[in-house]
């Protein structure tokens, strides 16, 4: 098989095979998001002559996010809206149908990541018989940050998403390329890529460009505009320029992300500053009335989507992670524990409730546990719960995956489940996340995620039941508990649920 391929904008290399898969990298699908096009929707990528090198992933938007095993964005990148693809080796006539092809998100609170993240890899799914699609997107100030309207300039709100849609687009306009079916497209996310999943299924400007989406930890709710407002204000300030489209457009991207990062380190450390002082997550997608109507949830629940099919997974301990990589606020007493339940205006029966589910648990526990549901795990639940109402074909599953013994506890946190998923357990820079190196269960595990993927993608079926309309379902459990690994407040998933009842989720606001 050839690593030559054809696009619209012009032919494109990508990498020798390796092991039966053709990687091809930093392909361009719009113009660079910078000069006249800063704040801007995405514009169509220019056509080139000859054969364009994709062996190499693109540059990644502004940030200062240094991960493990990516790249780091530079001063002067521009050319960030880029995406990869795996595609298996074919020869035969058999092997020459169009595959299901699988468009991933990343996530990253929606101010960091990138598709170059090691644990993204594509090629394990590749030759589990799906293309791979990975994106780069507009993060932070850049794609979600609220820039008012300057003259005849326009600038649409939830710019990323934007990306997304005319990545989406080059998917639809050039995947039969790489040997995958344009009319079979699934599109997944983690974490804040999981909630641009559930946004995308309800715009009207993605609408027919994917028949499936996975959310893995979808993150809600999202951003009412007043806040986006505010939060821009905030920005503009710590840059020191006008609250303007003129004077935002002045600063530099590296300017914007220094002030971003000043302004979030600011709510740490203010107590006073409500919601945004425990874990600052200061950009998101808004609920503008236009490109995203309302909240997803409530879109899903109205009936927006029931053509697509949903697959949602979250973990059982997701906030646990926070707690290690430091950057949610310690809770250790009653009264921090009280002020976070004000702070969100969370029922006073809740965190009695989870006592009751884990009796004994402490202070800090009971506190990780309220907000990693209160954030992804209640949040996704009720995505599936209100797509099967509305008769969406509805998938639900939980990781609960953890490994204890004589080293440091594992639990089944935020971002665990995404190298089962992609089955990248060997890879180093994620061994942080699993606990080190791989056991044969946990290779036998990843196997079965991969092939439930595979599956959803192919065909809509994982392999277990989907939810019914008025009733939990069929619930697949990823995993097992380690006692050893601290308290479980999953045992009784359905009577946690209960305990949320009285809950209503609404866009955020100041």
């Amino acid at each position: 098989m050839t690593s030559v391929f054809d696009t619209v904008c012009g032919r494109v290399r990508g990498r020798a095979p390796d092991r039966g898969v053709v990687a091809v990298l930093g392909i361009p699908y719009a113009e660079p998001p910078f000069g006249a096009g800063r704040f801007r929707e995405p514009r169509p990528r220019r056509a080139w002559a000859g054969i364009r090198d994709c062996r190499d992933y693109g540059p990644v938007s502004p940030q200062s996010a240094e991960l493990p095993g990516s790249p780091r964005w530079s001063p002067g990148d521009e050319d960030i809206l880029t995406l990869n693809v795996w595609t298996p080796e074919r020869g035969s006539a058999a092997e020459d149908r169009p595959l299901p092809v699988l468009v991933w998100i990343h996530g990253g609170a929606y101010t960091f990541g990138s598709s170059a993240q090691p644990d993204f890899d594509g090629s394990a799914l590749a030759r589990a018989g799906l293309v791979v699609v990975t994106l780069n997107y507009r993060v932070g100030f850049e794609g979600f940050g609220h820039v008012p309207a300057g003259g005849e300039t326009a600038c649409p709100p939830n710019r990323g998403l934007l990306d997304q849609v005319a990545a989406l687009e080059w998917v639809r306009d050039n995947i039969a390329s790489f040997g995958g079916a344009p009319d079979n497209i699934t599109v997944a996310g983690q974490s804040a890529g999981a909630t641009a999943v559930a946004c995308l299924m309800t715009m009207d400007g993605a609408r027919g460009l994917f028949r499936r989406g996975i959310a893995h930890s979808a993150v809600g709710p999202v951003f009412a505009p007043e806040l986006a407002a505010h939060l821009m204000r905030e920005v503009a300030a710590e840059a020191g320029v006008p609250a303007t489209h003129a004077g935002l457009a002045a600063a530099s991207p590296l300017t914007l992300v220094q002030a971003s990062d000043a302004v979030v380190d600011g709510y740490r450390q203010d107590p006073r500053s409500g919601h945004l002082s425990w874990d600052p997550v200061i950009y998101g997608p808004v609920a503008d009335g236009r490109v995203l109507r309302a909240d997803p949830l409530d879109l899903i629940a109205a009936g927006a989507a029931p053509d697509v099919d949903l697959l949602v997974c979250h973990t059982t301990q997701e906030y646990w992670l926070m707690d290690a990589v430091g950057s949610g606020a310690e809770v250790a007493s009653e009264e921090e524990l009280a002020r976070f339940v004000q702070d969100f205006e969370l029922p006073d029966s809740l965190t009695e409730g989870y006592r009751g589910l884990a009796p004994g648990a402490a202070v800090r526990d009971v506190h990780l546990a309220v907000y990693g549901d209160l954030t992804f795990g209640e949040y996704s639940n009720r995505l599936a719960a209100a797509h099967a109402r509305t008769g969406g074909r509805t998938f639900l599953s939980r990781f609960a995956r953890q490994r204890g013994g004589s080293g440091r506890a594992v639990y089944a946190w935020h971002c665990a489940d995404v190298p089962f998923v992609f089955g990248n357990l060997a890879e180093e820079n994620i061994h942080f996340l699993i606990g080190g190196s791989p056991t044969p269960a946990d290779h036998r595990l990843s196997d079965r995620m991969v092939a439930a993927w595979a599956g959803f993608a192919a065909t809509g079926d994982p392999g277990w039941e989907p939810v019914g309309d008025d009733t939990p379902g069929a619930i697949r459990i990823w995993g097992t508990v380690d006692p050893a690994a601290g308290p479980d407040f999953w045992q009784d998933g359905e009577a946690l649920r209960a305990l949320w009842s009285a809950f209503v989720y609404c866009p955020r606001k100041p």
